[in-house]
């Protein structure tokens, strides 16, 4: 039941990359309203599979690579839904529609999703830790969209061929600013995840420590070139995309809480 309300999510997310496509086709690509509207239903259906799945472990679901791409994927969703209409930002759902269709699809395709024993209670800290520094995932793969969107724009001024998606971008120094307001957000979230997996009663493997440790040190750097103008608006969205990038080929490191669950 509840692989299918994961179903029925990525064919809304996958509903929205159709019609991006069938717009830039288009002579006039035009404000997207249905995509703000199709990933809405979509986020409905990841919440509504995470909570059942949930119900089912009696626990956050985080227990097993599968669960943790879903929950990325969430996190991505949730994060669009809440910046996309204060930043005036409605076409970055076409470009958030693809990297979650992404996601889910792999988590469905790909053979992932195994049950891990459990034999002690949750644990409060753990999934606090596991689920806080997936959602600041989420805010660092949506400043790696805006950071897609800036260069776009950035080539389209430079090489001063305008299709008409140009007119329908907010200004670079609106998603400049949406870019340094993500970055610092996930950073954030990232850091208090981090710090929380020391209140977890278990030792933290290496591997996941400098993994994690990694990540924030390559978001901290990015924040300091910002913060010092050391880097220029175009090099800081072209490390956004590359710092997502080395985040997610790090998800193997992550312990999922079942497995930490099941430590002697």
């Amino acid at each position: 039941m509840d692989r299918y309300l994961l179903v029925a999510s990525t064919i809304c997310f996958l509903a929205a990359v159709v019609h991006t496509v069938i717009e830039l086709r288009a002579t006039v690509f035009r404000p997207m309203r249905f995509n703000f509207f199709a990933i809405g239903v979509g986020f409905i259906f990841q919440t509504a599979f995470l909570w059942i799945r949930g119900q089912e472990l009696a626990r956050c679901p985080l227990t097993n690579l599968f669960e943790v791409f879903i929950f990325l994927a969430w996190s991505v969703a949730l994060i669009y839904m809440l910046v996309g209409p204060v930043y005036r930002l409605s076409l970055m759902g076409a470009f958030t529609a693809p990297l979650v269709v992404l996601l889910q699809g792999f988590a469905l395709l790909a053979p992932i999703d195994t049950r891990h024993p459990v034999k002690v209670p949750a644990n409060f800290w753990l999934e606090f830790h596991a689920s806080i520094s997936l959602v600041a995932y989420g805010a660092f793969a949506l400043a790696g969209i805006a950071g897609v969107m800036y260069l776009v724009q950035e080539q389209q001024l430079k090489t001063h061929k305008l299709h008409s998606i140009f007119y329908h971008l907010p200004p670079l120094t609106d998603l400049f600013s949406a870019i340094t307001r993500l970055l610092w957000w996930g950073f954030a979230l990232y850091t208090i995840g981090i710090v929380s997996g020391f209140f977890t009663g278990h030792p933290l493997p290496r591997v996941q420590v400098f993994a994690a440790l990694g990540v924030w040190l390559l978001y901290a750097v990015i924040l300091q070139g910002r913060h010092l103008r050391w880097l220029a608006p175009k090099r800081v969205a072209a490390l956004c995309i590359l710092g997502f990038g080395v985040a997610l080929a790090l998800l193997w490191g992550i312990t999922f809480t079942a497995e930490m669950y099941s430590l002697p």
